[in-house]
Protein backbone atom coordinates (compact mmCIF):
# COMPACT_ATOMS: atom_id res chain seq x y z
CA UNK A 1 0.00 0.00 0.00
CA UNK A 2 1.04 3.56 -1.11
CA UNK A 3 2.19 6.15 1.71
CA UNK A 4 0.31 8.29 3.97
CA UNK A 5 1.36 11.82 2.06
CA UNK A 6 0.98 15.11 3.26
CA UNK A 7 2.42 18.17 0.86
CA UNK A 8 3.33 20.95 2.66
CA UNK A 9 3.53 24.51 1.05
CA UNK A 10 4.17 27.99 2.71
CA UNK A 11 1.59 29.52 -0.07
CA UNK A 12 1.01 32.82 2.12
CA UNK A 13 4.46 34.12 3.62
CA UNK A 14 2.73 37.78 4.64
CA UNK A 15 -0.36 36.02 5.45
CA UNK A 16 1.29 33.61 8.12
CA UNK A 17 -0.52 30.02 5.91
CA UNK A 18 0.75 26.58 5.12
CA UNK A 19 -1.32 24.57 2.87
CA UNK A 20 -1.24 20.78 3.59
CA UNK A 21 -2.21 18.28 0.89
CA UNK A 22 -3.12 14.90 2.36
CA UNK A 23 -3.06 12.03 0.39
CA UNK A 24 -4.81 8.53 1.82
CA UNK A 25 -5.00 5.11 -0.04
CA UNK A 26 -7.38 3.66 0.11
CA UNK A 27 -9.57 5.36 2.64
CA UNK A 28 -12.38 3.35 4.95
CA UNK A 29 -15.66 4.38 3.71
CA UNK A 30 -16.08 6.43 7.02
CA UNK A 31 -12.30 7.68 7.15
CA UNK A 32 -11.73 9.77 10.40
CA UNK A 33 -8.93 12.33 10.79
CA UNK A 34 -8.11 14.24 13.48
CA UNK A 35 -5.58 17.23 14.72
CA UNK A 36 -3.47 16.22 17.67
CA UNK A 37 -5.03 18.77 20.48
CA UNK A 38 -1.18 18.94 22.53
CA UNK A 39 2.16 17.94 21.64
CA UNK A 40 4.09 15.26 23.76
CA UNK A 41 6.94 17.14 26.06
CA UNK A 42 4.59 20.40 26.23
CA UNK A 43 1.82 19.52 29.16
CA UNK A 44 -1.21 21.73 27.91
CA UNK A 45 -4.16 21.06 25.83
CA UNK A 46 -3.31 23.89 23.09
CA UNK A 47 -5.93 23.07 20.50
CA UNK A 48 -4.31 23.37 17.55
CA UNK A 49 -7.28 22.55 15.20
CA UNK A 50 -8.42 26.39 15.97
CA UNK A 51 -5.64 27.20 13.12
CA UNK A 52 -6.82 24.78 10.89
CA UNK A 53 -9.36 26.47 7.70
CA UNK A 54 -10.96 25.53 4.56
CA UNK A 55 -10.69 22.00 4.19
CA UNK A 56 -12.00 20.04 1.23
CA UNK A 57 -11.94 16.78 -0.01
CA UNK A 58 -11.69 14.55 -2.87
CA UNK A 59 -11.70 11.25 -4.56
CA UNK A 60 -10.43 11.63 -8.27
CA UNK A 61 -12.27 14.22 -9.22
CA UNK A 62 -15.38 13.68 -7.24
CA UNK A 63 -15.69 16.02 -3.93
CA UNK A 64 -16.23 14.24 -0.64
CA UNK A 65 -19.01 15.63 1.70
CA UNK A 66 -16.70 16.30 5.34
CA UNK A 67 -18.59 16.32 8.45
CA UNK A 68 -16.60 17.98 11.47
CA UNK A 69 -17.57 15.38 14.63
CA UNK A 70 -16.17 17.84 17.23
CA UNK A 71 -13.02 20.37 17.32
CA UNK A 72 -10.98 18.65 16.21
CA UNK A 73 -12.51 15.66 14.28
CA UNK A 74 -13.49 15.11 10.27
CA UNK A 75 -15.23 12.45 8.98
CA UNK A 76 -15.09 11.68 5.30
CA UNK A 77 -17.99 10.14 3.21
CA UNK A 78 -15.73 7.75 0.99
CA UNK A 79 -17.24 5.83 -1.81
CA UNK A 80 -15.13 2.80 -3.46
CA UNK A 81 -11.36 2.68 -2.54
CA UNK A 82 -9.68 5.20 -4.43
CA UNK A 83 -7.25 7.81 -2.69
CA UNK A 84 -8.91 10.32 -0.49
CA UNK A 85 -7.27 13.59 -0.76
CA UNK A 86 -7.94 16.31 1.74
CA UNK A 87 -6.64 19.58 1.39
CA UNK A 88 -6.13 22.50 4.14
CA UNK A 89 -4.39 25.60 4.92
CA UNK A 90 -3.14 26.22 8.44
CA UNK A 91 -2.22 29.69 10.10
CA UNK A 92 1.32 29.44 12.03
CA UNK A 93 1.98 32.24 13.39
CA UNK A 94 3.28 31.23 16.88
CA UNK A 95 7.02 32.02 16.97
CA UNK A 96 7.68 29.34 19.69
CA UNK A 97 8.99 25.48 19.86
CA UNK A 98 5.39 24.09 20.11
CA UNK A 99 3.45 24.60 17.17
CA UNK A 100 4.36 26.13 13.73
CA UNK A 101 5.60 29.35 12.17
CA UNK A 102 5.78 31.13 8.70
CA UNK A 103 6.66 34.66 7.64
CA UNK A 104 8.96 35.90 4.66
CA UNK A 105 12.06 35.03 6.94
CA UNK A 106 11.56 31.97 8.20
CA UNK A 107 9.67 28.87 8.91
CA UNK A 108 9.15 25.84 11.43
CA UNK A 109 6.28 23.64 12.01
CA UNK A 110 5.87 20.34 14.06
CA UNK A 111 3.74 18.11 12.13
CA UNK A 112 1.41 17.88 15.10
CA UNK A 113 -0.11 21.46 13.40
CA UNK A 114 0.07 20.57 10.40
CA UNK A 115 0.01 16.64 9.72
CA UNK A 116 -3.73 15.46 10.49
CA UNK A 117 -4.15 12.25 12.03
CA UNK A 118 -5.88 8.97 10.09
CA UNK A 119 -7.64 6.78 12.04
CA UNK A 120 -6.75 3.39 11.66
CA UNK A 121 -3.88 3.73 9.94
CA UNK A 122 -1.28 5.39 12.30
CA UNK A 123 0.81 2.47 11.85
CA UNK A 124 1.21 3.26 8.37
CA UNK A 125 4.28 4.75 6.51
CA UNK A 126 4.03 8.65 6.77
CA UNK A 127 5.80 10.87 3.83
CA UNK A 128 6.38 14.44 4.08
CA UNK A 129 6.85 16.58 0.97
CA UNK A 130 7.36 20.14 1.32
CA UNK A 131 6.58 22.06 -2.03
CA UNK A 132 7.25 26.05 -3.00
CA UNK A 133 9.75 27.00 -0.85
CA UNK A 134 11.21 30.29 -1.93
CA UNK A 135 13.92 30.30 -3.45
CA UNK A 136 17.43 30.13 -0.85
CA UNK A 137 15.69 28.58 1.84
CA UNK A 138 17.19 25.33 3.37
CA UNK A 139 15.76 22.78 5.21
CA UNK A 140 16.60 20.69 8.54
CA UNK A 141 14.82 17.98 10.32
CA UNK A 142 15.87 14.66 11.82
CA UNK A 143 12.87 12.99 9.61
CA UNK A 144 14.94 10.54 7.63
CA UNK A 145 15.21 11.59 3.58
CA UNK A 146 13.25 9.48 1.37
CA UNK A 147 15.35 7.22 -1.08
CA UNK A 148 13.71 9.66 -3.79
CA UNK A 149 12.63 12.82 -4.49
CA UNK A 150 13.92 16.68 -2.88
CA UNK A 151 12.52 17.60 0.44
CA UNK A 152 11.20 14.31 0.64
CA UNK A 153 11.37 12.43 3.92
CA UNK A 154 9.65 9.60 5.15
CA UNK A 155 8.75 7.89 9.00
CA UNK A 156 7.57 4.63 9.70
CA UNK A 157 4.12 5.78 11.68
CA UNK A 158 2.82 8.65 12.80
CA UNK A 159 4.31 8.93 16.37
CA UNK A 160 7.38 9.05 14.91
CA UNK A 161 5.74 11.49 11.97
CA UNK A 162 4.61 13.56 15.17
CA UNK A 163 8.52 13.54 16.59
CA UNK A 164 10.06 15.37 13.81
CA UNK A 165 10.05 19.08 13.37
CA UNK A 166 11.53 20.97 10.66
CA UNK A 167 12.97 24.33 10.35
CA UNK A 168 13.19 26.16 7.00
CA UNK A 169 14.74 29.10 5.94
CA UNK A 170 18.23 30.78 5.67
CA UNK A 171 20.52 29.88 8.93
CA UNK A 172 23.78 29.19 9.77
CA UNK A 173 24.62 25.54 10.30
CA UNK A 174 27.53 23.40 11.39
CA UNK A 175 27.97 19.62 12.66
CA UNK A 176 30.22 17.54 14.74
CA UNK A 177 30.31 13.83 15.31
CA UNK A 178 30.03 12.65 18.96
CA UNK A 179 29.60 9.29 20.04
CA UNK A 180 30.02 8.19 16.49
CA UNK A 181 26.99 9.82 15.54
CA UNK A 182 26.69 13.22 12.72
CA UNK A 183 25.11 15.67 14.86
CA UNK A 184 23.99 19.04 12.93
CA UNK A 185 23.22 22.39 14.36
CA UNK A 186 21.10 25.10 12.87
CA UNK A 187 21.03 28.54 14.14
CA UNK A 188 17.84 30.93 13.18
CA UNK A 189 18.16 34.59 13.60
CA UNK A 190 21.69 35.17 14.59
CA UNK A 191 23.44 38.53 14.69
CA UNK A 192 26.45 38.53 12.33
CA UNK A 193 29.71 37.89 14.39
CA UNK A 194 28.29 35.12 16.53
CA UNK A 195 30.51 32.28 17.45
CA UNK A 196 29.54 29.57 15.74
CA UNK A 197 32.75 27.39 16.24
CA UNK A 198 32.17 27.88 19.87
CA UNK A 199 28.83 26.90 20.03
CA UNK A 200 29.64 23.63 17.81
CA UNK A 201 32.76 22.70 20.24
CA UNK A 202 30.83 22.88 23.66
CA UNK A 203 28.19 21.86 22.72
CA UNK A 204 30.08 18.42 21.29
CA UNK A 205 31.92 18.26 24.65
CA UNK A 206 27.82 17.91 26.06
CA UNK A 207 26.90 15.29 23.45
CA UNK A 208 30.16 13.33 24.22
CA UNK A 209 29.93 13.22 28.26
CA UNK A 210 25.88 12.27 27.56
CA UNK A 211 26.44 9.60 25.50
CA UNK A 212 29.58 8.08 27.51
CA UNK A 213 26.81 8.66 30.97
CA UNK A 214 24.33 6.42 28.83
CA UNK A 215 26.32 3.85 26.91
CA UNK A 216 30.43 4.13 27.55
CA UNK A 217 31.89 3.15 24.27
CA UNK A 218 28.39 2.03 22.48
CA UNK A 219 26.79 4.01 20.07
CA UNK A 220 23.72 5.93 20.92
CA UNK A 221 20.16 4.48 19.81
CA UNK A 222 19.62 7.34 16.81
CA UNK A 223 21.23 7.46 13.58
CA UNK A 224 21.98 11.16 13.83
CA UNK A 225 20.75 14.71 15.72
CA UNK A 226 19.48 17.56 15.02
CA UNK A 227 19.46 21.08 17.28
CA UNK A 228 17.20 23.98 15.91
CA UNK A 229 17.85 26.81 17.63
CA UNK A 230 15.68 30.12 17.08
CA UNK A 231 17.20 33.30 18.84
CA UNK A 232 15.07 36.31 18.93
CA UNK A 233 15.00 39.48 21.11
CA UNK A 234 13.65 37.67 24.38
CA UNK A 235 12.83 34.18 24.82
CA UNK A 236 13.89 30.70 26.47
CA UNK A 237 12.47 27.25 26.10
CA UNK A 238 13.32 23.99 24.62
CA UNK A 239 10.92 20.98 23.25
CA UNK A 240 12.61 17.40 23.11
CA UNK A 241 12.20 15.10 20.49
CA UNK A 242 13.53 11.50 19.64
CA UNK A 243 16.42 12.64 17.41
CA UNK A 244 16.51 16.36 17.42
CA UNK A 245 15.22 19.25 19.96
CA UNK A 246 13.66 23.21 19.33
CA UNK A 247 15.52 25.53 20.78
CA UNK A 248 14.08 29.38 21.42
CA UNK A 249 16.93 31.69 23.38
CA UNK A 250 18.01 35.59 23.34
CA UNK A 251 19.97 36.92 20.46
CA UNK A 252 22.36 38.19 22.83
CA UNK A 253 23.27 35.38 24.76
CA UNK A 254 24.65 33.77 21.86
CA UNK A 255 28.82 33.52 22.10
CA UNK A 256 31.17 36.50 20.38
CA UNK A 257 33.45 36.06 18.19
CA UNK A 258 36.54 37.34 20.15
CA UNK A 259 35.28 36.74 23.69
CA UNK A 260 37.37 35.06 25.71
CA UNK A 261 36.29 31.01 26.55
CA UNK A 262 36.79 31.68 30.62
CA UNK A 263 34.25 34.26 30.65
CA UNK A 264 31.66 32.37 29.49
CA UNK A 265 28.39 34.81 29.68
CA UNK A 266 25.31 34.25 32.04
CA UNK A 267 23.42 33.94 29.50
CA UNK A 268 25.44 31.56 27.07
CA UNK A 269 25.56 29.38 30.18
CA UNK A 270 21.85 29.04 30.74
CA UNK A 271 21.37 28.49 26.96
CA UNK A 272 24.44 25.83 27.46
CA UNK A 273 22.01 24.15 30.46
CA UNK A 274 19.35 24.64 28.05
CA UNK A 275 20.90 22.26 25.58
CA UNK A 276 22.33 19.71 27.77
CA UNK A 277 18.97 19.66 29.27
CA UNK A 278 16.98 18.98 25.78
CA UNK A 279 19.94 16.63 24.45
CA UNK A 280 19.63 14.48 28.09
CA UNK A 281 15.41 14.29 27.17
CA UNK A 282 16.66 12.12 24.54
CA UNK A 283 16.63 9.67 26.81
CA UNK A 284 14.73 10.51 29.72
CA UNK A 285 11.72 10.98 28.45
CA UNK A 286 11.84 10.05 24.78
CA UNK A 287 13.04 6.50 25.47
CA UNK A 288 12.56 6.15 29.26
CA UNK A 289 9.24 7.73 29.37
CA UNK A 290 5.68 7.23 32.12
CA UNK A 291 4.58 3.94 31.47
CA UNK A 292 1.71 6.33 30.59
CA UNK A 293 2.74 7.41 27.56
CA UNK A 294 3.93 4.20 25.92
CA UNK A 295 0.56 4.77 23.60
CA UNK A 296 -0.09 8.50 23.33
CA UNK A 297 -3.45 9.66 23.14
CA UNK A 298 -3.85 12.96 20.70
CA UNK A 299 -7.36 14.15 21.94
CA UNK A 300 -6.68 14.75 25.24
CA UNK A 301 -4.91 15.50 28.23
CA UNK A 302 -2.01 12.02 29.49
CA UNK A 303 -1.42 12.25 33.25
CA UNK A 304 1.53 11.21 35.41
CA UNK A 305 2.91 11.95 38.53
CA UNK A 306 6.46 11.43 37.65
CA UNK A 307 7.27 14.71 36.06
CA UNK A 308 9.11 15.48 38.95
CA UNK A 309 11.57 12.68 37.73
CA UNK A 310 11.40 13.08 33.66
CA UNK A 311 11.46 16.56 33.81
CA UNK A 312 13.35 17.41 37.73
CA UNK A 313 16.00 14.55 37.10
CA UNK A 314 16.73 16.16 33.88
CA UNK A 315 16.89 19.66 35.21
CA UNK A 316 19.68 18.40 38.22
CA UNK A 317 21.59 16.75 35.43
CA UNK A 318 21.85 19.58 33.21
CA UNK A 319 23.98 22.03 35.19
CA UNK A 320 25.85 19.02 36.02
CA UNK A 321 27.13 17.94 32.94
CA UNK A 322 28.21 21.37 32.21
CA UNK A 323 30.70 20.78 34.98
CA UNK A 324 31.36 17.32 33.88
CA UNK A 325 32.00 18.30 30.03
CA UNK A 326 34.51 20.51 31.56
CA UNK A 327 32.40 24.29 31.04
CA UNK A 328 31.87 25.55 34.60
CA UNK A 329 33.93 24.64 37.81
CA UNK A 330 32.49 23.50 40.97
CA UNK A 331 31.97 27.15 42.35
CA UNK A 332 29.96 28.51 39.41
CA UNK A 333 27.93 25.42 39.63
CA UNK A 334 26.99 26.31 43.29
CA UNK A 335 25.89 29.32 42.36
CA UNK A 336 23.43 27.92 39.50
CA UNK A 337 22.76 25.45 42.69
CA UNK A 338 22.19 28.59 44.82
CA UNK A 339 19.50 30.21 42.63
CA UNK A 340 17.60 26.85 42.29
CA UNK A 341 17.54 25.98 45.72
CA UNK A 342 16.55 29.31 46.79
CA UNK A 343 13.98 30.39 43.75
CA UNK A 344 11.87 27.28 45.42
CA UNK A 345 11.88 28.53 49.21
CA UNK A 346 11.11 31.45 47.57
CA UNK A 347 7.81 29.60 46.74
CA UNK A 348 4.86 29.25 48.78
CA UNK A 349 3.34 27.06 47.14
CA UNK A 350 6.10 24.31 48.09
CA UNK A 351 3.94 23.70 51.24
CA UNK A 352 0.57 23.54 49.24
CA UNK A 353 1.29 20.99 46.83
CA UNK A 354 3.75 18.15 45.80
CA UNK A 355 6.01 17.13 43.43
CA UNK A 356 3.88 14.47 42.57
CA UNK A 357 0.73 16.60 42.43
CA UNK A 358 2.59 19.27 40.08
CA UNK A 359 3.40 16.94 37.67
CA UNK A 360 -0.32 14.95 37.52
CA UNK A 361 -2.10 18.90 37.48
CA UNK A 362 0.78 20.51 34.72
CA UNK A 363 -2.18 20.62 32.09
CA UNK A 364 -4.27 22.95 34.09
CA UNK A 365 -1.62 24.35 36.70
CA UNK A 366 2.21 24.51 35.33
CA UNK A 367 1.48 25.70 31.52
CA UNK A 368 -1.52 28.20 32.86
CA UNK A 369 0.36 30.20 35.04
CA UNK A 370 -0.93 33.53 36.46
CA UNK A 371 -0.43 35.78 39.74
CA UNK A 372 -1.35 33.09 42.66
CA UNK A 373 0.87 30.45 40.96
CA UNK A 374 3.95 30.69 43.54
CA UNK A 375 1.23 30.61 46.15
CA UNK A 376 -0.55 27.36 45.02
CA UNK A 377 2.03 25.14 43.30
CA UNK A 378 5.58 24.41 43.88
CA UNK A 379 7.55 23.64 39.90
CA UNK A 380 8.68 19.50 39.66
CA UNK A 381 11.16 21.23 37.37
CA UNK A 382 13.09 23.17 40.34
CA UNK A 383 11.51 20.69 43.00
CA UNK A 384 12.32 17.62 41.55
CA UNK A 385 15.55 18.64 40.88
CA UNK A 386 16.29 19.08 44.16
CA UNK A 387 14.99 15.69 45.16
CA UNK A 388 17.57 13.76 42.26
CA UNK A 389 20.49 16.29 44.34
CA UNK A 390 19.68 15.35 47.60
CA UNK A 391 19.06 11.95 46.39
CA UNK A 392 22.45 11.88 44.98
CA UNK A 393 24.12 13.02 47.83
CA UNK A 394 22.89 10.12 49.72
CA UNK A 395 23.43 7.38 47.50
CA UNK A 396 26.90 8.69 47.28
CA UNK A 397 27.24 8.81 50.84
CA UNK A 398 27.00 4.75 51.26
CA UNK A 399 30.25 4.94 49.17
CA UNK A 400 29.15 2.37 46.84
CA UNK A 401 26.48 4.16 44.79
CA UNK A 402 25.00 7.62 42.77
CA UNK A 403 21.98 8.87 41.11
CA UNK A 404 23.96 7.98 37.83
CA UNK A 405 23.66 3.96 38.62
CA UNK A 406 19.57 4.77 39.00
CA UNK A 407 19.60 6.03 35.92
CA UNK A 408 21.38 3.62 33.97
CA UNK A 409 19.67 0.66 36.27
CA UNK A 410 16.39 2.04 34.39
CA UNK A 411 18.00 2.12 31.05
CA UNK A 412 18.66 -1.44 31.63
CA UNK A 413 15.64 -2.77 33.36
CA UNK A 414 12.85 -0.91 31.68
CA UNK A 415 13.17 -2.73 27.87
CA UNK A 416 9.70 -1.19 26.74
CA UNK A 417 10.94 2.45 27.92
CA UNK A 418 7.99 2.62 30.39
CA UNK A 419 8.93 3.71 33.77
CA UNK A 420 7.08 3.33 36.95
CA UNK A 421 7.09 4.82 40.25
CA UNK A 422 7.75 1.71 41.54
CA UNK A 423 10.43 1.05 39.47
CA UNK A 424 12.64 4.01 40.34
CA UNK A 425 11.95 3.23 44.45
CA UNK A 426 12.95 -0.58 43.34
CA UNK A 427 16.51 0.72 42.00
CA UNK A 428 17.16 3.19 44.55
CA UNK A 429 16.20 0.02 46.98
CA UNK A 430 18.65 -2.27 45.46
CA UNK A 431 21.28 0.75 45.91
CA UNK A 432 20.68 1.57 49.58
CA UNK A 433 18.17 0.23 50.92
CA UNK A 434 14.20 0.29 52.47
CA UNK A 435 14.96 3.52 54.33
CA UNK A 436 15.93 5.74 51.38
CA UNK A 437 13.16 4.23 49.52
CA UNK A 438 10.97 5.15 51.95
CA UNK A 439 12.37 8.83 52.50
CA UNK A 440 12.15 9.19 48.29
CA UNK A 441 8.32 8.55 48.97
CA UNK A 442 8.16 10.93 51.43
CA UNK A 443 10.23 13.86 49.41
CA UNK A 444 8.28 13.43 46.49
CA UNK A 445 4.62 12.87 48.11
CA UNK A 446 4.96 15.24 50.82
CA UNK A 447 5.03 18.96 50.52
CA UNK A 448 8.11 19.36 53.73
CA UNK A 449 11.24 21.17 53.03
CA UNK A 450 14.06 18.69 51.74
CA UNK A 451 16.67 18.52 54.18
CA UNK A 452 19.55 19.29 51.52
CA UNK A 453 21.58 21.51 54.78
CA UNK A 454 23.49 18.31 56.14
CA UNK A 455 24.10 16.74 52.70
CA UNK A 456 25.61 19.34 51.18
CA UNK A 457 27.75 19.99 54.47
CA UNK A 458 28.85 16.15 54.44
CA UNK A 459 29.88 17.07 50.87
CA UNK A 460 32.49 19.99 51.90
CA UNK A 461 29.48 22.54 50.66
CA UNK A 462 28.95 25.69 53.10
CA UNK A 463 26.04 26.82 53.49
CA UNK A 464 25.77 30.16 53.98
CA UNK A 465 23.36 32.93 54.50
CA UNK A 466 22.34 36.01 52.15
CA UNK A 467 19.59 38.04 51.43
CA UNK A 468 17.23 38.18 49.22
CA UNK A 469 16.41 41.34 47.11
CA UNK A 470 14.63 43.95 48.94
CA UNK A 471 10.59 43.25 46.64
CA UNK A 472 11.70 39.57 46.77
CA UNK A 473 11.90 39.63 50.60
CA UNK A 474 9.11 41.43 50.52
CA UNK A 475 7.07 39.41 48.93
CA UNK A 476 6.88 41.15 46.11
CA UNK A 477 7.70 40.02 42.27
CA UNK A 478 7.72 43.40 40.04
CA UNK A 479 7.57 44.43 36.76
CA UNK A 480 9.42 47.50 36.07
CA UNK A 481 11.13 50.19 34.19
CA UNK A 482 11.81 53.58 33.41
CA UNK A 483 9.10 54.13 30.75
CA UNK A 484 6.52 51.63 32.05
CA UNK A 485 6.67 52.13 36.18
CA UNK A 486 6.34 49.67 38.85
CA UNK A 487 3.41 47.15 37.91
CA UNK A 488 2.58 44.43 41.01
CA UNK A 489 3.24 40.72 39.22
CA UNK A 490 2.38 38.59 42.20
CA UNK A 491 2.18 38.65 46.37
CA UNK A 492 3.66 36.05 47.95
CA UNK A 493 1.41 34.61 50.54
CA UNK A 494 2.30 35.10 54.03
CA UNK A 495 4.44 38.06 53.19
CA UNK A 496 4.89 41.97 54.30
CA UNK A 497 3.37 42.81 51.11
CA UNK A 498 0.26 40.68 51.53
CA UNK A 499 0.03 41.70 55.64
CA UNK A 500 -0.18 45.24 53.66
CA UNK A 501 -2.85 44.38 51.11
CA UNK A 502 -0.81 44.77 48.19
CA UNK A 503 -2.44 43.09 44.93
CA UNK A 504 -0.80 41.91 41.56
CA UNK A 505 -2.08 44.71 39.24
CA UNK A 506 -0.97 47.48 41.64
CA UNK A 507 1.16 50.05 40.06
CA UNK A 508 3.72 50.89 42.81
CA UNK A 509 3.95 55.42 42.24
CA UNK A 510 5.37 56.93 45.27
CA UNK A 511 7.47 55.62 48.28
CA UNK A 512 7.76 57.68 51.58
CA UNK A 513 6.40 60.93 49.44
CA UNK A 514 9.41 60.32 46.23
CA UNK A 515 7.99 59.15 42.61
CA UNK A 516 10.01 55.73 41.71
CA UNK A 517 10.60 54.28 38.68
CA UNK A 518 12.74 51.20 40.38
CA UNK A 519 11.50 49.64 43.57
CA UNK A 520 15.16 49.49 44.53
CA UNK A 521 16.01 52.96 44.71
CA UNK A 522 14.07 53.54 47.60
CA UNK A 523 16.34 51.35 49.81
CA UNK A 524 18.20 55.20 49.56
CA UNK A 525 15.71 56.59 51.92
CA UNK A 526 14.27 53.81 53.66
CA UNK A 527 15.49 52.93 56.80
CA UNK A 528 16.25 48.77 56.80
CA UNK A 529 13.32 47.03 58.19
CA UNK A 530 10.97 50.11 59.21
CA UNK A 531 7.72 50.20 58.49
CA UNK A 532 6.95 52.96 54.85
CA UNK A 533 4.31 54.09 53.24
CA UNK A 534 3.44 52.94 49.36
CA UNK A 535 1.40 55.19 47.12
CA UNK A 536 0.05 53.28 44.39
CA UNK A 537 -2.94 53.21 41.71
CA UNK A 538 -5.24 49.81 42.05
CA UNK A 539 -8.22 50.40 39.40
CA UNK A 540 -8.02 53.71 38.32
CA UNK A 541 -8.33 54.77 42.69
CA UNK A 542 -4.72 56.58 44.08
CA UNK A 543 -4.69 54.67 47.57
CA UNK A 544 -1.35 54.45 50.19
CA UNK A 545 -0.88 51.56 52.32
CA UNK A 546 1.93 50.96 54.77
CA UNK A 547 4.21 47.92 54.73
CA UNK A 548 6.04 46.83 57.59
CA UNK A 549 8.95 44.58 57.00
CA UNK A 550 8.85 41.07 59.10
CA UNK A 551 10.90 41.05 61.71
CA UNK A 552 11.41 36.90 60.60
CA UNK A 553 10.66 36.98 57.21
CA UNK A 554 11.29 33.57 55.79
CA UNK A 555 11.11 34.81 52.24
CA UNK A 556 14.14 37.42 52.89
CA UNK A 557 16.68 34.59 54.14
CA UNK A 558 18.39 32.95 51.44
CA UNK A 559 21.59 30.77 51.00
CA UNK A 560 24.81 30.90 49.18
CA UNK A 561 26.46 27.72 48.56
CA UNK A 562 30.37 27.93 48.84
CA UNK A 563 33.01 25.41 48.29
CA UNK A 564 34.67 24.16 51.93
CA UNK A 565 38.25 23.92 52.16
CA UNK A 566 38.41 23.46 56.00
CA UNK A 567 35.93 20.01 55.77
CA UNK A 568 37.57 16.65 56.37
CA UNK A 569 39.10 14.81 54.13
CA UNK A 570 36.34 12.27 53.71
CA UNK A 571 33.57 15.09 52.75
CA UNK A 572 36.00 16.30 50.34
CA UNK A 573 36.68 13.37 48.69
CA UNK A 574 32.83 13.11 48.20
CA UNK A 575 33.00 16.32 47.19
CA UNK A 576 35.24 16.14 44.45
CA UNK A 577 33.85 12.62 43.15
CA UNK A 578 30.36 15.02 42.91
CA UNK A 579 31.08 18.11 41.53
CA UNK A 580 34.93 18.08 41.09
CA UNK A 581 37.63 20.78 43.06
Amino acid sequence: MADILYRIEPVDLTGHRYQVTLTIPAPAADQTVSLPVWIPGSYMVREFGRHLSGMTGRQGQTPVALTQLDKTTWQADCTGRTALVLQYQVYAFDNSVRTAWLDDERGFFNPTSLCLRVHGREADVHAVQLAGLPTGWDVATAMPAAAKGRNAFVSANYDELADHPFELGRFWRGSFDAGGVTHEFVVAGAWPGFDGARLLADTKRICAAQISFWHGRKKPPFQRYVFMLNVVEEGYGGLEHRASTALIANRRDLPRQGDPAKDASEGYLTLLGLISHEYFHTWNVKRLKPAEFLNYDYTRENYTELLWFFEGFTSYYDDLFLVRAGLIDAPRYLKLLTRTINGVAATPGRAVQSVAESSFDAWVKYYRQDENTANATVSYYTKGSLIALLLDLRLRATGEASLDDVMRGLWATCPDGGVTEAAILAQVEALAGPMLRLELLGWVHGRGDLPLNDALAANAVNIGADNAAWAAGLGLRLSEGPVTGIVVKSVLQGSAAAEAGLSAGDELLAVEGWRVRRFEDARQWVAPDQPFEVLLSRQQKVRSVRITPQAEAPLAATCALTLNHAAPAPAQALRKAWIGT
